[in-house]
């Protein structure tokens, strides 16, 4: 079957951390739904979603996998998703696909730092919880519901509650079995909080509700409920196991008549242009539209060739449907429109609004490009979720010189697949170096590095990003001239340089008068003034956040040329730079860690041993402490052995961007001294 109109479609991501349940749930729903003959297993390596090697060994989901079901005339489309902290941004990818976020919480673990990560992240999308493993030893559903209310907040209400064994679940929306024994809260009053939330957005529903003391069945709310689900007005939380089946059918029923069709939810943004002229556009779901569609996942098979999975926001695809990528000017023949199923692909004749499809062999496709079957959609471009910062840096060596090129190729397919993996050359440390979120999140580059292209590598740590910014005001003249017979070389300019705000980065201004610098000549300057921003003044490091301005110059009729004014800038910038009061600027990154409460003393004398500097804390469950630091990048170095060697294994942590800051006086002055020994040996 192929879904044949858009009201049938429910599209659905499940996130949340590592561990939480959502592979095996994913199992549980489709066995249920008949797609598959039993459930299989994490530990036998035989599910639908964890089809790679790696992922097998390494008993986690590394990339999102699609599936879908059908129920009651529903078509499900179910995105299972990576819940290791490293590869957020893998998950984070998804999200324009969806109507759905379905945020995975276990009833054994409680809200971890995934979980709280994906709700922020899901914000702008209709949520709902999944309380996943209510039949594991020790859970307990009613604190964990308190904590998830505390947490996120009292619009997360239960559709459904466990039994006091964790058996089965009872219903509280569709038909309440009121009276029915529960492990926490009662089945009436459970209802009555939903209707409750869902009727204040529709005043009507409310007099009728209140005035006249009328029910109202699930069919009268489902516009109001929509709108709850839109607004972030209300967050249904479903309570299920997926080793016994408990609330199993009752999910897949929530998922087909309250989760929200693709007409019903909050689409993402589209834009036409770039930069300041980028304009909002509108892409509504209907078939008799040109075709948009959005890859938002890209995955290169040895057997398939590059597969691009596309969600279609307007109008429909077909086999021979010929479409454009992003601004591209010659269409690709779609020829073989595939559904996936985990690992399995099946063609399908119709790819209708809402739906989710994919294509393979198609070099050209890449994450996040807008594919389109008209012109008139040429500079339209999806906006991507929000992804954490890579900043975790490993330099790459390949042991053969030979390998050198086919690293280079592997890396770039890699950065294609992954959102937040990074790679540059390193022109002062001469090194290839690749950033993602975390070690492991290396970890496993490394060894797709070496299984899917048999690359030998070194590894060594990257020389860290420091920076050079500016404190004062200065100016700075400098003349470039050079005679040797013949044409000479004359240029001269004169510039003025502020500081900005952090994180302000570099903006340009002229200010020339009277055609001292001739426009052609322009260019030039920027160019040497851009030049000497990347070679750095201070201690040889790029220099940001701040406004350089050029007020005059001079030029000869005959002596000037390019070099001359690429030349002047150049020294100029360095000169007003060094008068400006430059300080160096060192990396910081976020630290979240997660600790039992009784190494928290330890925890946190590392973290100042680092130079940390701990900016809150936080209790988000029993025995557990989650700290909250900055530390500079520098002194990371063997942070995360060191934590496992205090906790026995027992903690995680997550980092994020920090932004710079000026680094104390010993390290700039270390870091300026070897900038000069350097020079001073060349």
């Amino acid at each position: 079957m192929t879904p044949s109109s858009v009201h049938d479609i429910r599209n659905l991501a499940l996130l949340g951390h590592a561990g939480c349940g959502k592979t095996s749930l994913l199992e549980a729903l489709l066995a249920t739904a008949g797609e598959i003959g039993a459930a299989g297993s994490v530990e036998r390596g035989d599910t639908v979603s964890d089809h790679d090697p790696q992922e097998k060994a390494m008993g986690h989901s590394l990339n999102a996998t699609l599936a879908h079901l059908e129920w009651a005339g529903h078509w499900v489309n179910v995105l299972d998703t990576p819940g290791l902290p490293d590869l957020a941004g893998r998950a984070l990818a998804t999200l324009p696909a969806v109507e759905t976020a379905a945020i995975v919480i276990s009833a054994a673990s409680g809200i971890e730092t995934g979980s709280r990560r994906m709700m922020a992240a899901a914000a702008g999308k209709c949520r709902m919880i999944i309380v996943s493993k209510i039949d594991a030893a020790g859970a307990d559903c009613a604190a964990l519901m308190e904590a998830i209310t505390a947490e996120f907040g009292r619009e997360c209400l239960p559709i459904n509650l466990p039994a006091p064994d964790g058996s089965r679940v009872i219903d509280c929306f569709f038909g309440p079995e009121i009276g029915a024994a529960t492990a926490f809260g009662q089945v009436g009053a459970t209802h009555d909080s939903i209707v409750d939330q869902v009727v204040e957005l529709d005043e009507a529903l409310m007099a009728q509700y209140l005035e006249q003391g009328e029910s109202l069945d699930p069919e009268q709310l489902h516009g109001p409920f929509e709108q709850a689900l839109r607004e972030g007005h209300l967050v249904p939380v479903c309570f299920v196991s997926a080793r016994t089946g408990a609330g199993v059918r009752e999910l897949l029923d929530v998922l087909g008549r309250l989760l929200p069709d693709p007409t019903e939810g909050n689409p993402p943004a589209f834009l036409k242009g770039e930069g300041a002229g980028a304009q909002a556009v509108e892409v509504q779901p209907e078939r008799d539209r040109h075709t948009v569609a959005h890859v938002f996942q890209v995955s290169n098979d040895p057997y398939r060739g590059k597969l691009g999975l596309f969600r279609i926001h307007q109008g429909t695809v077909t086999p021979s449907s010929q479409l454009y990528i992003g601004d591209g000017r010659k269409p690709f023949k779609v020829s073989h429109l595939l559904r996936l199923q985990g690992r399995n692909t099946v063609e399908t004749p119709l790819g209708v609004p809402g739906d989710i499809c994919a294509v393979a062999r198609v070099d050209e496709l890449r994450r996040d490009a807008v594919l389109h079957d008209s012109h008139d959609e040429d500079y339209f471009h999806i906006v991507p979720p929000r992804y954490p910062q890579p900043v975790f840096g490993l330099a790459l060596i390949a042991t053969k010189p030979a390998d050198e090129q086919r690293l280079s190729e592997a890396l770039a397919r890699l950065v294609d697949e992954d959102p937040c993996l990074e790679v540059s050359y390193d022109t002062r440390g001469r090194q290839t170096v690749v950033r993602g979120l975390g070690e492991q999140h290396l970890k496993i580059v490394l060894e797709q590095l070496s299984s899917r292209w048999n690359l030998q590598l070194n590894t060594a740590t990257p020389a860290i990003p420091y920076r050079e910014t500016i404190s004062a005001v200065a100016e700075a003249r400098y003349r470039h001239k050079k005679q040797s017979g013949g044409a000479g070389q004359f240029g001269e300019v004169a510039l003025r340089v502020e500081p900005l705000a952090r994180g302000a980065g570099l903006q340009l201004g002229d200010e020339v008068k009277g055609g001292t610098i001739p426009i052609q000549f322009m260019p030039a300057v920027e160019k040497g003034v851009r030049q000497a921003l990347a070679e750095g003044a201070l201690a040889g490091f790029p220099i940001q956040d701040l406004r350089v301005v050029v007020t005059d110059g001079k030029h000869h009729a005959v002596d000037s040329n390019e070099v001359s004014f690429v030349t002047a800038a150049r020294h100029a910038l360095i000169e007003a730079v060094l008068a400006a009061r430059p300080v160096v600027l060192e990396p910081l990154l976020h630290v979240t860690v997660k600790v039992p409460d009784s190494h928290f003393g330890e925890v946190s004398a590392e973290l100042a041993g680092r130079r940390g500097r701990v900016t809150a804390t936080d209790s988000p469950a029993s025995g557990w402490t989650l700290i909250s630091a900055s530390v500079p990048m520098a002194e990371l170095d063997g942070f995360e052995s060191r934590l496992k060697a205090i906790s026995a294994g027992d903690s995680e942590f997550v980092l994020d961007a920090g932004g710079h800051e000026p680094a104390p006086g010993e390290v700039q002055n270390r870091l300026v001294q070897a900038y000069r020994s350097q020079g001073a040996a060349q």
